[in-house]
């Protein structure tokens, strides 16, 4: 694949960059501005090259169900936008991304389509930045429509993929831009952040003997968003640690009572399955810290089950006693990937198991080559400062997933190659 370095001089050049900046904002105040500094090298190093950067993002999304009943103008759909979307509206991240790319250089904004936006690309300078409107701003956008992905390719001389979040979708931003440019021989490219997750994914997706042992950690809800990555991994690692709410319909068909926490019933089967072919290579928590509410009312009780969950209810978090025997596997890694939090560590009672883990990798003390895979696990380890003990912590928690399942191919990466 291209890379932004192979990419030469690209003065005069329009370059569209395909970022991430799916962030969690109010207005123009960012909570977590982790994507968008992760952008700023390749923004950076693009501009350095006198290119003229027109940057693209999702954030959020829109329930066009709801918005769009019925046939109506474009004018009309912008109006709907205008009011119903203004709390996924990429403008305020303008002063944000000016700030963090150094106000010498020049950031201005547009509207996702049309002649506003044509306008604006044609106005860039050499180095420039035009920051455009939400892409999912369009409803073609989800869909890879044809005629949207033609009139974005249509401005531009080079694409550079740098959004790892969104390359598991083949969006008309993501996908169908750079088919067309590949298609008139012109560069398409990956960034610079893209290029480090291809590379640290890809070593625990290629497996190499000095990386075993492999242990991969699986958090989360449902056992059923995770059936195809548990597939692979079972062929990939040596063990798998289950734990979450997830790891209540394993113990449910080991017999195990759970009480009211969730249970995947749909995925029994599959968990069955899962634990024969895996002849002791899946490790279950033991023990449990359950409450008889969920949410932090007065009065709620909050103790650690042994094994089996009383009616009334929920497992909210691993025990003590699986934290221990987490930390024993985790010890033993060369490698470990980790994807999902032990339990709903938002709340302060239940934040023990996912520090555990934390806690594990740290211990060892980088002997290991250590992965987290975005989302919530992401969250938490940023949130309780172990960022720096993991070699690589990925900006995407789909796409890490899905990148370990199809054995190393996304779409938005394939259709650079």
């Amino acid at each position: 694949m291209l890379t932004v370095k192979d990419l030469g001089a690209l003065n005069g050049k329009k370059v569209y960059v395909r970022v991430d900046f799916n962030v969690p904002h109010k207005g123009d105040v960012i909570s977590d501005d982790n994507r968008i500094k992760a952008a700023i090298p390749t923004i950076a190093d693009l501009l350095k090259k006198g290119a003229r950067v027109i940057l693209m993002s999702h954030l959020g999304k829109v329930d066009w169900k709801k918005l769009k009943k019925g046939e109506k103008t474009q004018e009309e759909i912008d109006a709907q936008m205008k009011k119903n979307c203004l709390h996924i509206a990429v403008e305020p991240l303008k002063k944000h991304l000016g700030a963090a790319l150094g106000h010498e250089v020049k950031v201005s904004f547009s509207k996702e389509r049309g002649e506003e936006l044509k306008a604006a690309v044609e106005a860039l300078k050499d180095g420039d930045v035009l920051l455009a409107q939400n892409t999912r701003y369009q409803p073609g956008e989800e869909k890879n429509d044809p005629e949207l992905a033609k009139e974005w390719a249509s401005l531009v001389d080079v694409f550079v993929m740098d959004a790892f979040g969104s390359a598991h979708r083949a969006h008309a931003s993501t996908y169908g831009v750079p088919e067309l440019l590949k298609a008139e021989g012109k560069p398409v490219a990956i960034g610079y952040l893209v290029e480090k997750e291809v590379e640290n994914l890809s070593r625990c997706v290629e497996v190499k003997d000095t990386d075993r042992p492999y242990v991969a950690i699986l958090g989360g809800l449902k056992v059923t968003d995770k059936i195809q990555v548990i597939d692979t991994l079972l062929k990939k690692c040596d063990y798998i640690i289950i734990g979450g709410a997830m790891s209540y319909t394993f113990r449910k068909v080991l017999g195990a009572d759970i009480g009211d926490s969730f249970l995947d019933e749909s995925a029994l089967e599959y968990a069955k399955k899962c634990l024969d072919e895996a002849k002791g290579r899946i490790i279950l928590p033991v023990d449990s810290v359950i409450t008889d509410s969920f949410e932090p009312v007065e009065g709620r009780k909050i103790m650690v089950a042994d094994g089996d969950i009383p009616a009334g209810f929920q497992g909210v978090d691993i025990g003590p006693k699986s934290a221990a025997l987490f930390k024993d596997v985790i010890a033993k890694a060369k490698m470990v990937f980790w994807n999902g939090p032990m339990g709903v560590f938002e709340q302060e009672e239940f934040q023990a198991g996912t520090k555990a883990v934390c806690e594990a990798i740290r211990d060892l003390n980088g002997k290991a080559f250590t992965v987290c895979g975005g989302g919530d696990s992401a969250s938490a380890v940023k949130q309780f400062g172990y960022k720096a003990d993991f070699s690589h912590v990925s900006t995407g928690g789909g796409a890490s997933l899905e990148m370990i399942q199809n054995d190393g191919h996304l779409p938005g990466i394939d259709i650079i190659r």
